[in-house]
């Protein structure tokens, strides 16, 4: 296992469960799914999503990161789990029951993921949520696995295929004796990571920065919220829609991106939320964004972890929108200049050499202690966005009309927002803790809001001087 996979294990205490969720809307002509028949349909495609087959096997005494082994079938009963929404079965009755699934870690004795059918959805749909290990994808990864089961994927439907298993399962010495060789193969690797990790702090120190823009330092820039502090076990789920041409628009209007709008939208959401409740901070709220490392154009990649994280700004101590736009353009497009100077796999690099033992005792003591109300958060909030399917997406026949993914909280960092783009629509998705944040649905309906301020707002692009005429 790569040790940015293992991370994703090491963080796991009772109260941070490190798994994502990916929710499909879909509308059967028949208005239910036999949840038997979706299990049976799903363990016959484990080749379109070898992730997961895979459960974890430690290494004796912490030797070494833990390894993937597939020396079991699939078991449908371990992994699929049945839920009926009560009346009316509006989105808000979704929300509670993913919050109820999304506050449960997942078991390690076989493959990190969970299945659950949750009917009763008005308009005779059904939603299919999906709980999957950080460890085993990330987002790239999870939409490749999605693109691999449609009907419309390259290959044409994913064909059935019995189980296949490995033949044999690692002996506990096999394994310490793999650990130790692999840990002394790569210890001679560790002089050249620091030289290079050196060698890019150097260069960041010695670059010309620009004199009106600042990348925040993780928990040095973060100002106080009232969740970003310890979490409990608890979750919260909400989402809403957004329509894509309109986020298009503003960024048109602007000269900025896509995911520059995004985290506009997020910092205008968080400033309205906060200023009406008095608990604003007088400074910017600070994200952390997962950025892909990996290289356009190759294979589509089907398991594991890819990803690095740029820190920028939310602007949310500037009320007007379009200078809130321009600052977090300014400040990400700096910040990606800083990931590239100090290289994208640097962290990549240190992580493999991650001690499990020691990793995973400090983060249930930290857990334990709830150390995270003692000083300030490394980030306030975690904000992704990950591009969906362009198409209208069928699997096994059957429509899905929506799609919503979103990723887990951390210690201090109760507040996580994704969006997952499908068709002509931007979903933006929350998941936070009920303890920190008690009223999540109150902050997704302000984003609405926040991209009426965008679209309404004039742009501050500073327009060239005319020429004095001759």
């Amino acid at each position: 296992m790569d040790g940015i996979d293992a991370g994703f294990l090491y963080m796991e205490t009772p109260s941070t469960h490190m798994h994502t969720l990916k929710i499909a809307v879909l509308d059967p002509p028949a208005g239910r799914i036999d949840l038997d028949d979706l299990g049976r349909w799903l363990v016959l495609r484990l080749d379109a999503m070898p992730a997961l087959r895979r459960r974890v096997q430690t290494v004796p005494w912490a030797l070494h990161h833990p390894v993937w082994v597939s020396d079991r079938p699939v078991d449908p009963r371990q992994h699929c789990f049945y839920h009926r929404l009560r009346d009316p079965g509006t989105m808000h009755e979704l929300h509670e029951v993913v919050g109820r699934i999304a506050s449960t870690p997942l078991l390690r004795d076989v493959p990190l993921w969970e299945l659950h059918l949750v009917e009763g959805l008005e308009g005779d749909k059904v939603a299919v949520v999906v709980k999957i290990h950080h460890a085993l994808a990330d987002g790239v990864a999870a939409n490749a696995m999605l693109g691999n089961v449609a009907d419309q994927n390259p290959l044409g439907s994913p064909k059935p295929s019995p189980q296949v298993v490995d033949d044999h399962t690692p002996r506990p010495r096999e394994l310490a004796v793999l650990g130790l060789r692999d840990g002394v193969l790569k210890a001679f690797a560790l002089p050249g990571l620091l030289l290079r990790t050196l060698g890019n702090l150097v260069r960041l120190a010695r670059r010309e920065r620009p004199a009106d823009t600042d990348v925040p330092r993780p928990i040095l820039d973060t100002p106080r919220t009232p969740f970003n502090t310890a979490l409990t076990s608890r979750r919260s789920f909400s989402t809403t829609s957004l329509p894509l041409a309109e986020l298009k628009q503003v960024r048109t209007a602007h000269g900025v991106t896509l995911n520059d709008v995004v985290l506009a939208l997020v910092g205008g959401a968080l400033r309205r939320y906060l200023l009406q409740r008095d608990q604003l901070p007088a400074r910017s709220l600070t994200c952390a964004v997962p950025v892909s490392t990996e290289e356009a154009g190759g294979v589509p990649r089907l398991r594991g972890n890819l990803v690095s994280n740029l820190f920028t700004v939310l602007g949310t101590d500037q009320a007007d929108p379009a200078a809130r736009l321009q600052r977090i353009h300014r400040t990400t497009a700096e910040a990606k200049r800083v990931q590239q100077t100090l290289g994208a796999e640097m962290l990549r690099g240190w992580l493999e050499f991650s001690p499990p033992g020691p990793a995973t005792l400090v983060m249930r003591a930290y857990s334990r202690l709830r150390a995270a109300r003692w000083h300030p958060s490394p980030v306030n909030v975690v904000v992704s966005n990950v591009p969906g399917p362009r198409e209208p997406v069928t699997i096994d026949g059957v429509p899905m009309t929506d799609v919503f993914s979103v990723g887990p909280i951390l210690e201090g960092v109760g507040l996580n927002v994704t969006v997952w783009s499908y068709v002509d629509r931007m979903n933006v998705t929350l998941l936070s803790c009920p303890d920190l944040l008690p009223d999540l649905d109150a902050l997704t309906a302000e984003l609405r809001p926040a991209l009426d301020e965008l679209l309404a707002s004039r742009p501050r692009v500073p327009r060239p001087e005319r020429q004095p005429q001759p």
